[in-house]
């Protein structure tokens, strides 16, 4: 399923372009982080109504996350990227206009619609990059959320200690302004669509029920964890969410498509995120208050925010140096072990934080730890799940698995709360959470850790590559539910840019494949039953097939054929017709086209070509071959007058030193540049014959006493002799 070549993807700048994206978000969420102890006094609200600020942004991005993706994937995730781009920038612009709450709320929101902008990378990279440089891309993309918030805590902190506060949303803006520049320059639309109707009820129902989940565990310490208000939310969430995965069952194109979502492979995955949010998030809540809280307590190190900041930045430079690294642990051994690395690797950075909190450096090599565990983490998440879910669907698959990352760092910001709530310490008239408090979340992030470990060892293992990969399609033995086959030109030439598309009885996309250069392609993670299979190639008819898939896989090959044709007729150089010689059209590939046999009178015709340019070559017997360019067209068919030369002629013959004929002597053209040309023996009478391809000076080298060495002058289509006496050694 890699990109053709072809498409003019440069597969550095949209990299770069959508990573950049991807930390420009994230560092629009930790922006606003040391302005929360102000917020109730610059924006004149009282604390727990100044907290809506950052609700606001949480809950606008749990509904718009699954939303958008589904949208990309129905009508363009650029242009759902770019949609996203402009909510940043438009939020951050009405934030730093704001000095009220209200105003504020509302330019978070806007600035939450934009976090689906790291799904969408993802999947625009599935579909563009080739395959070799996917797996990193996507482990770097994946990445950047930690990235651009461990890199924006101190530039938030120095922004804020320096500047008015407004400034940092304006900061925002100017850097959204630039990722949407780049995008609309450099990153290509993706024409992976699905098509069909957008599910307006599933989209609500799924809202409705997000909303009321995020504010109970968001505001739940606020309201009381038993109060009314609390659990009414959570009865709505589970009642809600019965009810739309109910309608999500039943309904033709669902905003999600729950079965998919249940494979094993996904749904792993997607339990696995939740509880890497919460590890992810928990070192970024106990880190800075250690760091910030007074010496006096015994065990805060009385640092500042922006050294805080500083603490978290390499954090955030760990993941992004670790990401390729995962991305060649996913491939050689899939993503499966890289995700229990991973896993593995932040365990033991939790266990290491929980005894090394007495100094900024031992919670900076701690940090370091988890982060490293972290990138190796999230750069395998995506993969499991675009491995297991069809092309088609990649955004709203990919935002899904967002959405779980956050719902961890939602109860991991709850769950700490409650914790460093009830854990304290008297500091003068003031509770401060105390160090058991802090030890407690560093373990519980540990325990998730190891949970993830767990959840990924129950993965589906990967499936081992063909021990024959060049075998053709019809010897594999396809996976449940997959459609796999080779593309083929008419003329038994793979077709390395053929394009299969799967669809349902009622035309919905289903999955979308590119072959590969052997023209074997391969569409997975199919349910039972019937589909069309359109396929498609620049310059050729479209073919058309029905498959039923009930349980297993199936495997179909196509041969596709162009309507071009080409006519001709191969002659010598004096005019006369050239018979018998064998033509052949070729592609810009050089994968053949087509073949035929020029008739008595030199005539040939070739059908069945793709329209476009084709180099057309007669190999004639005894003579040089010649090849021309041509345009094919379908209207009418394009002419090619082939005219070639005669191959020179080299006879002569090989006599010992008493006259007589030498039997079995090596005779060898070489040319000017040493190479050999051609070789023969002699026969009984001591005659040879040697064609020559091209006029110019040779060498005959004849051996078989002393070597003998002559030069010779070769005109083309004329014969020459040369004959040769052989001496004895001495």
């Amino acid at each position: 399923m890699t990109p053709s070549s072809a498409t003019g993807v440069r597969p550095n700048a949209v990299v770069a372009v959508l990573a950049f994206g991807g930390i420009v978000v994230s560092l629009m969420q930790t922006l606003v982080i040391p302005l929360v102890p102000e917020l109730p006094k610059l924006l004149n609200a009282s604390p727990s109504d100044a907290t809506w600020a950052i609700t606001a942004t949480l809950l606008a991005a749990a509904v718009a996350t699954p939303t958008v993706g589904r949208l990309g994937d129905m009508y363009g995730k650029r242009r759902m990227l770019l949609f996203s781009i402009v909510m940043l920038v438009a939020g951050s612009v009405l934030c730093g206009l704001s000095s009220s709450l209200w105003p504020m709320v509302a330019g978070r929101t806007l600035q939450g619609l934009a976090s689906g902008v790291i799904p969408l990378g993802i999947s625009i990279m599935r579909d563009e990059l080739p395959a070799e440089r996917l797996g990193s891309a996507i482990a770097l993309m994946s990445a950047s959320l930690g990235v651009g918030g461990a890199l924006g805590l101190p530039a938030a902190a120095l922004i804020a200690d320096n500047f008015d506060w407004h400034v940092l949303f304006w900061t925002a803006a100017v850097l959204g302004v630039v990722a949407g520049v780049l995008v609309l320059s450099l990153v290509p639309e993706s024409h992976v669509r699905t098509g069909g109707r957008f599910d307006v009820p599933g989209a609500l129902g799924m809202s409705v029920a997000l909303l009321a989940l995020l504010l109970g565990i968001s505001k739940g310490a606020d309201w009381g964890w038993g109060s009314g208000r609390t659990l009414g939310l959570f009865a709505v969430a589970v009642v809600v969410l019965l009810v739309w995965g109910w309608w999500e069952l039943r309904t033709r194109q669902p905003l999600v498509d729950l079965r998919t979502t249940a494979r094993r492979q996904v749904l792993l995955t997607n339990i696995a995120s939740v509880v890497f949010g919460f590890a992810m998030f928990a070192t970024s809540l106990v880190v800075p208050q250690l760091l910030q809280l007074p010496k006096a307590t015994g065990y805060g190190l009385g640092q500042t925010m922006l050294t805080a900041g500083l603490v978290l930045a390499p954090n955030g430079l760990v993941m992004m140096v670790v990401a390729p690294l995962s991305a060649k642990v996913s491939r050689a051994r899939g993503p499966k072990v890289t995700l229990m690395i991973g896993a593995f690797v932040v365990a033991v950075g939790y266990v290491l934080s929980t005894v090394m909190m007495g100094s900024v450096w031992q919670l900076l090599i701690a940090t370091c730890v988890i982060g490293a565990g972290i990138g190796f983490a999230y750069g395998a998440l995506p993969a499991l799940v675009m491995g297991a879910v069809p092309v088609s669907e990649t955004a709203a698959a990919n935002s899904l698995n967002t959405l779980m990352r956050s719902i961890g760092t939602s109860v991991a910001s709850a769950v700490a709360g409650v914790i460093l709530a009830h854990l304290t310490t008297r500091l003068g008239p003031v509770n401060v959470p105390s160090q058991g408090g802090f030890r407690v979340v560093l373990v519980i992030g540990a325990a998730a850790a190891v949970v993830a470990l767990l959840i990924a060892a129950f993965l589906p293992a990967r499936k081992q590559a063909a021990a024959a990969p060049a075998a053709p399609a019809a010897s594999r033995v396809p996976s449940p539910g997959e459609l796999t086959g080779q593309l083929r030109t008419e003329g038994g030439a793979a077709l390395s840019h053929g394009v299969v598309t799967v669809t349902r009885p009622d035309g919905g996309q289903v999955s979308r494949a590119r072959a590969d250069a052997e023209g074997r392609y391969a569409v997975s993670g199919l349910p039972s039953g019937s589909y069309t299979v359109i396929v498609t190639a620049s310059g050729f008819q479209a073919e058309v097939a029905r498959v039923s898939l009930n349980g297993s896989g199936v495997v179909r090959d196509f041969a596709l054929s162009g309507d071009g044709v080409v006519t001709g007729f191969v002659r010598a150089a004096d005019g006369s017709p050239v018979s018998g010689a064998t033509v052949t059209a070729t592609g810009a590939a050089g994968e053949v086209l087509g073949s035929t046999v020029s008739g008595q009178d030199g005539g040939f015709h070739l059908a069945g070509l793709p329209r476009g340019e084709t180099t057309v070559v007669a190999q004639p017997p005894n003579r040089r071959p010649r090849a021309v360019p041509v345009v094919v067209g379908g209207a009418e068919p394009a002419v090619a007058e082939l005219v070639v030369d005669a191959n020179g002629l080299l006879s002569g013959t090989v006599t010992g030193p008493d006259g007589d004929s030498i039997a079995e002597a090596t005779v060898t053209i070489t040319d000017a540049a040493g190479t050999v040309v051609a070789t023969t023996v002699t026969k009984a009478d001591g005659r040879y014959e040697l064609s020559y391809p091209e006029p110019g000076e040779y060498t005959v080298v004849t051996s078989l006493y002393t070597p003998t060495v002559q030069q010779v002058s070769l005109t083309a289509g004329r014969p020459a002799t040369v004959d040769v006496d052989l001496e004895t050694t001495s």
